[in-house]
Order: structure tokens, then C-alpha cells, then sequence
């Protein structure tokens, strides 16, 4: 049953704090979750300690988004009065410059909500002008992404509250929006007192606007998981073909093994499959989903259905990387350099 009281959140976040214990590999993304219910049961202190143990030195798993987690650390902590400490992450957070959307989105809407309108302007400008760049001359920037597209959106709603004149990033995030209703009217600062009018036209129309932006709430939510083709790190791999030699037939090395995976995810691409991404496996992860499964990790047919579940439980990394950004395959070098070196 969805929780409703917050009784309810607590309830859901010491299940999901239960279940991160019996699943290891899964900890960071359950335990995220856990600290949201608590947020919303009124427990941010002990949302808190969840966010703290994921970015502890010595935890079991080192954090695979430790940015993101320090931003929504930030922003809870503002909350419930840690306004100097919420700062200094923050501020921490936009000197990474992370290539992930996700934690400027946060620190700017956290900085919006505590009515830090310019500062909130300039966090989603920066990550514009890092993930987003405009080309010289002010022409047009390019195609953002599904991911950059809230820093769009947020900037667009900020400067209008602000009272700035549209730029390009601005007539952007209004050619994208698919909203029924103009981000100029969703955004528009006096919207408040329409609902406290007696005219019946205002009321309706300001009814209107708030179901075209739960109509938006609503898309954003039901994006389906990526469409995630499996990768192994070589330590896993061999691991995986020592334990299972049969499985050499599908995996003959692992530089086949990468080729394939880019390979696979440019024809998924080329026949205009949308939302592509790439989950990491583990053995001891897939010896348990074959378990699971009731069936044998020999089983190569398991092998696609591991990758969708992965990719259900939040672990996928969108396909392509940013421009800038690490290749996926863990070589440490850029994307443009490695796999993505002779992409079209």
C-alpha cells in the first residue's frame, strides 16, 4: 500500500533499510529511498544518518553518486534549520561541477525554495554552460537531454520570477516543453492571486494551468526504466567465466564483450529506440537473481533479464556519456576518446 501518514513513510523506510542489509549491491539506491520517506515523515535528522552512512570513508560500497547525495543532504538539512552547514554543500557541490544534472537541479531548487532567487539562477546557469553549452554568437544550444531538461525548465521559472528577459536557453526550454500551457503563463509570478480572485474565468483558467503541470508531473513520473544492455568490469567477467566456463560461448573476451555492448546500444540507437542505457553486473548480484530465478546462472537467456532488472532498480547509466564525460567501460579515459571515438 502506498504510504499516506507518516507513520506510514517510517514504516516503508525501515523496511527498505532491512532490505538494503539482505542486498548489498543494491544499499545506495534503497537506502535514497528510505530517506526520502523519512524526509516525508518529518524525520529529516534521521535522514540525516542515511545520507551521512552512504557518504562515510568507511562505508562497505563507496557511493556511486556521492554528489548527489551530498545535494540532497543539502537540501534536507536547509529544512529543518541547518541553513549554514546546507550553504557549504551546496557550495561544495556546485565547485565538483558533476556532469550528472541531478545534483544542480537539487542544489538550485533548494536554494529557489528558500527564496535565493539569484543564487538559484546562477547554479542552473553554470550547469547549463558546463552540460549545455550555447554555441558562439548566441545561436541556438544544442538538443538537451530527458536529464537536462529540469535545468531548463528551473532557469526558465527562476528568471521569470526574477523579471529577466528571454535568452536562448529560455526559447529552449518553450520549444521543448510539452506542456498545453506556455512555461511563460506556468511561470508567471502573479499566478498566486488568481486563486484568491471571485472572478470565475480566473479561477478556471489558473485550474487549467495546474492540470496541464500535474499532466507534466505525471509524464515525468511514468518514464519507463532505460532499455539497459548488460556490461561486465573485467574482475567480474573473469570471475563469471571461472565459475561458469559454458558462458564463454556469449562472453569470448572481454574486449569483444565492450565492442558488443557499444555495438548493441548504436543499432538500438540507429532504429530510434529512445532512453538507452548501460547497467554493471556482479557476480554474486547475478548469482542471486539466477537463484531467484529458479534457475541456473548458465543459463544465458537470464542474461537480458538480469539487465532489466538492474535497470528497474535505478542502476543504469544513460547511453551516450556527456560530452566531456568518462567512458562508460571504466578505461578512465573521455567517451569522445575511447568507445565513442569514431561515434557518427
Amino acid at each position: 500500500m502506498r504510504p499516506d501518514t507518516p507513520a506510514d513513510h517510517i514504516a516503508e523506510a525501515e523496511r527498505l533499510e532491512r532490505t538494503a542489509g539482505l542486498y548489498p549491491e543494491d544499499t545506495e539506491h534503497l537506502l535514497l529511498q528510505a530517506a526520502a520517506h523519512l524526509e516525508l515523515a518529518g524525520e529529516r535528522d534521521r535522514a540525516t544518518t542515511l545520507y551521512d552512512r552512504l557518504l562515510a570513508p568507511d562505508a562497505p560500497q563507496r557511493a556511486s553518486a556521492p554528489t548527489l547525495i551530498r545535494a540532497l543532504k543539502a537540501s534536507n538539512l536547509w529544512e529543518y534549520g541547518h541553513e549554514a552547514e546546507a550553504r557549504a554543500i551546496i557550495d561544495g557541490v556546485r565547485a565538483a561541477a558533476p556532469r550528472d544534472p541531478a545534483p544542480w537541479v537539487i542544489a538550485a531548487e533548494s536554494l529557489e525554495s528558500h527564496d535565493e532567487l539569484a543564487q538559484a539562477q546562477e547554479t542552473f546557469t553554470e550547469a547549463l554552460e558546463l552540460l549545455l553549452p550555447q554555441p558562439a554568437g548566441e545561436g541556438t544550444p544544442p538538443a538537451p537531454s530527458y536529464e537536462q531538461r529540469p535545468l531548463l525548465f528551473g532557469r526558465h521559472r527562476v528568471r521569470r520570477l526574477l523579471g529577466a528577459e528571454h535568452d536562448a536557453w529560455d526559447a529552449l526550454a518553450d520549444e521543448i516543453s510539452s506542456s498545453p500551457v506556455p512555461l511563460d503563463e506556468l511561470h508567471d509570478p502573479k499566478r498566486i492571486w488568481s486563486l484568491g480572485s471571485d472572478n470565475p474565468a480566473e479561477l478556471r483558467a489558473e485550474i487549467s494551468r495546474i492540470q496541464a503541470e500535474l499532466g507534466s508531473y505525471r509524464e515525468a513520473l511514468s518514464r519507463p526504466f532505460p532499455v539497459a544492455v548488460l556490461h561486465w568490469p573485467t574482475t567480474e567477467l573473469t570471475e563469471l567465466l571461472t565459475a561458469y566456463p559454458s558462458l564463454e560461448s556469449e562472453y569470448p573476451s572481454h574486449e569483444a564483450h565492450l565492442s558488443t555492448i557499444e555495438a548493441s546500444l548504436r543499432e538500438l540507437s540507429a532504429s530510434g529506440t529512445p532512453n538507452l542505457g548501460i547497467v554493471t553486473g556482479t557476480v554474486p548480484s547475478y548469482e542471486a537473481f539466477a537463484a531467484s530465478e529458479g534457475a541456473q546462472p548458465t543459463d544465458v537467456s537470464l542474461l537480458p533479464q538480469y539487465a532489466t532488472t538492474l535497470a528497474a532498480r535505478g542502476r543504469a547509466v544513460g547511453w551516450p556519456p556527456e560530452a566531456g564525460a568518462a567512458c562508460w567501460c571504466g578505461s578512465g579515459n573521455t567517451y569522445a576518446g575511447c568507445h565513442g571515438s569514431d561515434q557518427a
